[in-house]
């Protein structure tokens, strides 16, 4: 019997989503009081991150699309930064980056602020893990394996966000196909058990293979260096690589174990045989395993990410027909400014209307103008080059933000 009377799964629908149904009860309450008490004052809300969970303290935004499509139609103004843009939260700082700035009546998009902040906040927990471990990775292949280990209704941005930080390939069905790409896999283990050994397992996955080199699963019944060579005695020149999936509990020493496959695959001729391995992987056994491998097979680290803890803060509103600077204790007051200069990756955080020289870039752009959306939205290859940019410019030095309160 179903459990509920309107839907199948417990999942928003895009409806309840875009009415801003999917908030905190206590806007509704806020939007209730401010209407009967006929105050509706214009505000300027900015949208920010105080901290990121890692020590290195920047991220990759993203989430500002699906964000203007819930405030589309609405009668506000909002700028942002472009969606795969890199922001800083540095510690030391008491100001932080906005990455999106929205302007009107505070009843109107007062309940939008729960969806607003869900979906920039888990988009962006996701694709900067994921940038984390491309940074790591150097440029080894990386395939997204994490999807099983989520809300499936999740399993497409998880995609995005993995293909978007530079990962080569993801598995999941529906994220490919809504990104564009052919989607990567190789073999579970439950495919091996199913035949009588793991040559005719091998052999059967071949033959329905569409490109006749494949890479097999050579950890199930075996030691690993041993099924590896049994995989290529088995599939010769048709043998593509060699995936490791081995539990944790019995590895025991995980480089070790690659250094011999590796060896006894090159002492027998399979030196064209490329090794990727799997399983509960993160940034601090990538760092140790990237020299002796070719590939990795990323799951529960990105589809598990922590999600950035964004806050959306009202810091100017409307007194007697003008807009004053005001904000809570801990916030600065007032609708700010963000420059880059692109060449050292410094940001600059001013208050609004200051005059930036011409070697700064403006971060904060239109995005939308009276409830219609004014930009662009870039290609998924246009962002994750912009990603992809940003992390070349992380390896040569760690972006910092300077607070100019004086202009």
């Amino acid at each position: 019997m179903n459990d509920l009377k309107d839907r199948l799964f417990w999942i928003s629908t895009d409806k309840e989503i875009k009415d801003a149904i999917a908030t905190d009860y206590y806007f509704l309450n806020t939007e209730k009081a401010l209407l009967k008490s006929g105050l509706n004052p214009k505000v300027t809300m900015e949208v920010y991150a105080r901290k990121l969970p890692y020590k290195q303290q920047w991220g990759i935004v993203s989430g500002i699309y699906e964000a203007a499509k819930l405030l589309e139609g609405l009668p506000v103004d909002v700028d942002a930064m472009e969606e795969g843009t890199l922001f800083v939260t540095p510690e030391e700082n008491a100001g932080y980056e906005p990455v999106m700035q929205i302007r009107g009546r505070y009843a109107v998009f007062a309940r939008y602020e729960t969806p607003l902040l869900g979906f920039i906040s888990s988009a962006t927990g996701f694709i900067t893990k994921a940038a984390r471990i491309r940074l790591m990775a150097d440029d080894k292949t990386l395939l997204s394996f994490g999807t099983r280990r989520a809300h499936p209704a999740l399993a497409p941005l998880i995609e995005r966000s993995a293909y978007l930080a530079g990962f080569d390939g993801v598995s999941n069905v529906a994220g490919a196909k809504l990104l564009g790409i052919k989607g990567s896999g190789t073999m579970p283990h439950s495919f091996i058990l199913c035949y009588p050994s793991q040559k005719e397992a091998w052999k059967a996955f071949l033959e329905a293979a569409e490109e006749k080199k494949i890479i097999a699963l050579t950890d199930t019944m075996y030691d690993e260096k041993v099924e590896s060579l049994m995989a290529y005695e088995t599939l010769g020149k048709n043998l593509a690589g060699v995936r490791l999936d081995t539990p944790s509990t019995r590895r025991g020493d995980w480089r070790k174990i690659v250094q011999e496959v590796r060896w006894e695959l090159d002492l027998h001729g399979a030196k064209h045989v490329k090794i990727f391995i799997s399983g509960g992987l993160d940034e601090e056994e990538i760092a140790r395993m990237k020299d002796i491998v070719d590939g990795f097979g990323v799951g529960t680290s990105v589809s598990s990410a922590p999600a950035v803890d964004f806050n959306m803060k009202l810091v100017e509103v409307e007194q007697n027909g003008r807009m004053v600077p005001k904000a809570k204790r801990g916030d600065l007051s007032g609708t700010k400014s963000l420059y880059r200069d692109m060449k050292s990756l410094e940001d600059f955080l001013t208050p609004a209307g200051f005059r930036a020289s011409s070697n700064l870039t403006p971060l904060l752009t239109p995005l939308i103008r009276n409830g219609k959306i004014v930009r662009e939205f870039l290609s998924i290859e246009e962002i994750r080059e912009k990603v992809k940019s940003s992390l070349d410019a992380v390896r040569r030095g760690i972006p910092k933000l300077t607070v100019i309160s004086r202009v």
